[in-house]
């Protein structure tokens, strides 16, 4: 009964311990930061011309591992995108809302900050 019992859990344990006996051949990348809106489209913009490069053609074992370090930071700058753009769509309700009150103070104030945001925004659409 307890040899039973024992090779029940046998099992259980192999797939339990299965992450700490795997190796992890892959090296992990901290990517270029971006820390700023600015700094976000930077990132996108070259990161994506760079991808496009690496993709042009045949793509050999090194092109691989060049695209995963780069997925890093393409990844960091559309983290920073989403949080932008979280920001700026509360910053042009802003606008929105104080329009409809009149209120000319946070219209000038909110809209200033959101038509900050979108020319830098805007780039990623005249990059070439």
């Amino acid at each position: 009964m307890k040899l039973t019992r024992a090779l029940c859990y046998l099992p259980l344990c192999a797939l339990l311990s299965w992450p700490a006996l795997a190796d992890d051949p892959v090296d992990h990348y901290a990517g270029k930061p971006s820390e700023t809106l600015e700094e976000a489209v930077k990132n996108f913009t070259e990161g994506n011309a760079r991808l496009r490069e690496l993709l042009s053609g045949e793509v050999s074992n090194q092109d691989m591992a060049d695209i995963h370090e780069l997925s890093y930071t393409i990844e960091n700058a559309v983290a920073t995108l989403r949080r932008e753009m979280n920001v700026l769509a509360v910053v042009l309700e802003d606008v929105h809302l104080a329009s409809e009150s009149f209120n000319q103070d946070t219209v000038s104030a909110s809209g200033r900050a959101y038509l900050g945001m979108a020319d830098t925004l805007e780039t990623l659409g005249n990059a070439d």
